[in-house]
């Protein structure tokens, strides 16, 4: 008769995972940024939005966000391990398994897809779901690695929550939409570049191929201004066209101006303490430029609103 070695029996490890851990898995950062261009997005979208369709909407663009940012943790956790940056993740840290990242952002996408589907409309709800396709799947699984194009081209998922949250709000497409996914898609290169600038290092060290990895830095500070060039002149040409006011079109003139002198700042300077500082500037500044750009087109909204004569 056998004796069964009690030792020897591998039980399913209990997950150490705490609610703070699977937080860390949406990527609160990014689902901020996502959730307040999207809010723009629904608030300047024409006519009326039930307020629960409203918060439904937003609510599922968000769950959307984290799901993308769950299953980008789940795929890249081998080299989030390498990074400084990443390597306090929850997977890297052990706190959370791959299986349950898989788990936990399948999951979240089935939901938010299906729920702003049902409940709002199908057109919202099919954007979203290719939103988070791209995500994961273009970026992360097939750009990310590959070439040193992945921000340009990756960055249209980060671009896209705008326009689901005005196809949940009309049922449809406009202008207004795809000009404010082409001032986040220009926006993008030259924000994230900065970054990869002062953490090429991390990024070399976990064989990504980011910009300043296989170009170098001094093309990427070319790319950079390149860049930011574009997305001034995308972001001010709304108010000549018509689509947003004055106000707008002055601050986007203003910040854009801001944007550009430390985008020089960055191509002129390209080594010591001095460069690292103008690429650290660009990169807290790009933050800061976009959200009061978005956050003028919600002024404009609610002076119309309240002192529509104002205007």
């Amino acid at each position: 008769m056998s004796v069964i070695d009690h030792n020897a029996i591998e039980l399913p490890r209990i997950s150490e995972a705490s609610v703070a851990d699977y937080i860390a898995l949406l990527k609160p950062r990014v689902m901020s940024l996502v959730i307040f261009t999207a809010l723009v997005g629904l608030v300047i979208a024409p006519g009326h939005v039930h307020p629960v369709l409203a918060f439904t909407s937003i609510l599922c663009i968000a769950v959307g966000a984290g799901a993308s940012g769950a299953l980008n943790m789940w795929y890249e956790s081998d080299i989030d391990a390498l990074m400084s940056r990443t390597v306090n993740r929850p997977i890297p840290r052990g706190r959370v398994t791959r299986p349950e990242a898989l788990a936990f952002g399948l999951i979240l996408a089935f939901f938010s897809v299906m729920t702003l589907g049902v409940l709002v409309n199908w057109l919202a709800g099919g954007l979203l779901a290719f939103t988070i396709f791209f995500y994961v799947v273009v970026y992360t699984m097939m750009l990310k690695r590959w070439t040193a194009q992945n921000i340009v081209i990756g960055g249209a998922a980060g671009a896209l929550p705008p326009v689901v949250a005005w196809a949940a709000a009309t049922g449809s497409l406009s202008m207004e939409p795809v000009l404010l996914f082409l001032i986040i898609f220009f926006w993008t290169p030259p924000h994230f570049w900065a970054l990869a600038l002062f953490r090429s290092d991390d990024y070399a060290r976990a064989g990504v191929p980011m910009l300043p990895v296989v170009a170098g830095p001094d093309a990427t500070r070319l790319q950079i201004l390149l860049y930011t060039v574009v997305l001034v002149a995308v972001a001010v040409a709304p108010w000549p066209l018509g689509y947003f006011d004055a106000v707008y079109g002055v601050t986007s003139l203003v910040l854009g101006a801001g944007m550009l002198a430390l985008a020089v700042n960055v191509y002129r300077l390209r080594t010591g303490s001095q460069a690292l500082r103008a690429t650290r500037k660009l990169f807290a500044f790009s933050i800061v430029y976009l959200f009061v750009l978005f956050a003028t087109l919600l002024l404009e909204v609610v002076v119309h609103a309240v002192a529509p004569s104002i205007w």
